[in-house]
């Protein structure tokens, strides 16, 4: 047996890897980073994959499956990501396989009937959401969940909705940093622009809500069925951690003309969280001259210098860092 570290895969060994991922039902995700092969003369016999902290693609041909050779790839994975700095690890696999991986050191944070999102931490999860105070506030709890790539008078309006139906409201920030504005930015946006509502409690999603963990893109071979999946296990892990720790009973959400993939979210958090007995609720956007105010329109307008335009979108805190020299 012979085990292989592999930065980038391509030709005979590519093909052969997609192979394996095919009999093992799943889609090959070509962004990974590192992945490991395990190789029995010339049959590979094993796979995974890493993409930063998130190990993935990992499979066993099934005539070699009683032999550890799971244990074999994830200590691999785990050791060259350690290598590379990060310690928190995130895991998908099926749910079946829930008993094999947590005899291996992982523990479920949130499961769907396909995919089951594991990470290396003992209650990690409740340990980051105890960071937070629990909710003492009682009535009607209302939660926001936005990127706000920055924060726009369209944010503010939600907000302001949300504030005036709810006794507290929590906005929770994307703080995966793959945005223009930096996780660091677009929080500090949110809180300025609404530390006049009293009511109002911005709070970061960690790597918990829609990220490259709660968003798994390769798992399914069906494209249709992996965007559900994403939408699934990111609700599943909202309504079983976020929800009950805050007392929230009200999620807000903006409608979506622009992003399919929002749209097909938000109809899924439409359907799902009442069954959660969290009733949704659609605010229409707000619009300026005639379209909607986006995140997206305003850093169009950045690229084009049109600095006054982008006055009328955000409020004065977004416009004071845009126009500061602060991007």
């Amino acid at each position: 047996m012979e085990i292989e570290l592999c930065t980038k895969l391509a030709g005979r060994k590519l093909n052969i890897w997609k192979e394996l991922l095919e009999k093992a039902s799943l889609e090959a995700d070509l962004s990974v980073e590192k992945t490991v092969l395990v190789w029995d003369d010339e049959v590979l016999i094993a796979t995974g994959s890493r993409q930063e902290n998130i190990l993935k693609c990992i499979a066993v041909d099934e005539n070699h499956r009683g032999e550890d050779l799971t244990a074999t790839v994830l200590s691999e994975l785990q050791k060259d990501a350690f290598l590379s700095g990060y310690s928190h690890l995130f895991l998908y696999t099926k749910p079946h396989n829930w008993a094999m991986f947590t005899s291996l050191f992982f523990y479920e944070i949130a499961k769907t009937d396909k995919v089951l999102l594991m990470e290396n931490r003992k209650n990690g999860i409740k340990e980051f959401l105890d960071a937070y105070p629990r909710n003492d506030t009682s009535g009607k709890i209302g939660s926001i969940v936005m990127n706000a790539n920055p924060f726009t008078l369209g944010h503010r309006y939600l907000v302001e909705t949300a504030a005036k139906e709810c006794d507290r409201v929590y906005v929770f920030v994307l703080s995966e940093d793959k945005s223009e504005f930096s996780f660091e930015d677009r929080f500090n946006l949110v809180k300025a622009g609404t530390s006049d509502i009293p009511n109002v409690t911005v709070i970061p999603t960690g790597p918990y809500l829609i990220s490259s963990a709660t968003f798994p893109t390769y798992f399914l071979k069906e494209r249709d069925s992996a965007d559900e999946a994403k939408c699934a296990l990111d609700i599943e892990v909202f309504a079983n951690h976020f929800a009950p720790h805050f007392g929230i009973t009200h999620r807000y959400i903006g409608t979506e003309p622009i992003s399919k993939m929002t749209d097909m979210y938000n109809k899924a958090l439409i359907e799902k969280l009442p069954e959660k007995n969290i009733e949704v609720k659609e605010i229409s956007r707000v619009e300026n001259t005639g379209e909607v105010i986006s995140a997206s329109r305003v850093r169009a307008l950045i690229k084009e210098g049109e600095m006054e335009k982008i006055k009328e979108l955000v409020p004065k805190t977004t416009y004071a860092h845009i126009t500061g020299g602060l991007l």
